[in-house]
């Protein structure tokens, strides 16, 4: 964008069943049924529903970020995808409205909106909160996913990558919490959820500068779990492991080894013996922003198939 913020506001009216949404005969999950007579302990079927929240997910045109703003959306919330491609972000809000078409139907809308930007940039961070709010009206979700692992030698990293790497992690990540935590705290009502790596714990000899930044991510979540549990602001991490995504399908195809090949050889390393859906993901990320993860603050949640040397 060489520096120009670029903007692509896109809406999508998408299509919900009320009683998928939370209402007794939802779908998904099935009804809520009472157990055990009045007067005495209730136990209803466990509802994971984001229905009248609001959400911003960077890196959200494709990968982990596009699953998870399809999640978000078929679970009832409003969706902001931000990223650097217009024609990416086209892309995916298209996908993610056939996806929630698919699914229901009735008089209950979500908003898909899309918004074009570089979050290496304090300008875009401060465009992309902007819309959203007007958009919204609220920022109540926040998923901090954009960025690619870079690695290298650490005798070949510049102070350029390596600012490079912090920016778009780390800082990303920092200027747009900083932005939507004052209405969160207001609220008292907030989810922000980090999504970063198993090398943020655990890393290798050559993995920087992704861990380092990754680790950096990890403590500033638990920061902010401090400071935001008085006001019901809930801020957990959230470490990939060996995912297909776009990420992989460009590390083969660099390799030049066919990704049917590829997926084989890292799955060797994996203890449930293959590599995660991003689907698999997006339904935890989906649950720590849901009421049902209402005690749940803190916490680097590994999703790697037992791939991480650590718990």
């Amino acid at each position: 964008m060489d520096g120009a913020f670029e903007l692509s506001y896109h809406f999508v009216e998408v299509v919900f069943c009320e009683a998928s949404l939370g209402h007794p005969q939802g779908v998904r999950g099935g009804p809520a049924v009472k157990r055990g007579q009045k007067g005495k302990s209730e136990e209803t079927a466990m509802e994971i529903s984001l229905h009248g929240r609001s959400a911003i997910v960077t890196g959200g045109s494709k990968g982990l970020g596009l699953a998870i703003a399809t999640q978000f959306v078929t679970s009832g919330a409003n969706v902001m995808i931000a990223a650097r491609g217009p024609e990416a972000l086209e892309s995916a809000a298209k996908a993610i409205s056939d996806s929630a078409a698919t699914v229901f139907g009735g008089n209950a809308r979500s908003r898909i909106i899309t918004v074009a930007g570089d979050v290496a940039k304090a300008a875009d961070i401060k465009r992309i909160h902007a819309e959203a709010t007007k958009a919204f009206g609220q920022v109540d979700i926040l998923v901090n996913n954009a960025g690619v692992s870079r690695t290298g030698a650490f005798e070949t990293l510049t102070d350029e990558r390596m600012q490079e790497d912090l920016d778009q992690k780390l800082f990303a990540a920092i200027r747009l919490t900083r932005l939507a935590w004052p209405q969160m705290k207001e609220r008292r009502w907030g989810r922000v959820i980090n999504v970063l790596n198993i090398g943020a714990k655990a890393p290798r000899a050559a993995s920087a500068p992704t861990s380092i930044s990754r680790a950096a991510g990890m403590a500033l979540t638990k920061v902010l779990a401090g400071e935001g549990a008085a006001f019901n602001i809930l801020v957990n991490a959230l470490l990939v492991g060996l995912i297909d995504s776009d990420q992989h399908v460009q590390a083969a195809a660099k390799a030049n080894i066919p990704y049917a090949d590829f997926m084989a050889q890292r799955a060797k390393a994996i203890p449930l013996g293959r590599m995660g859906k991003v689907e698999e993901f997006a339904k935890v990320a989906c649950f720590l922003a849901s009421d049902a993860g209402s005690y749940v603050t803190g916490t680097a949640l590994n999703v790697d198939g037992g791939s991480s040397s650590v718990v």
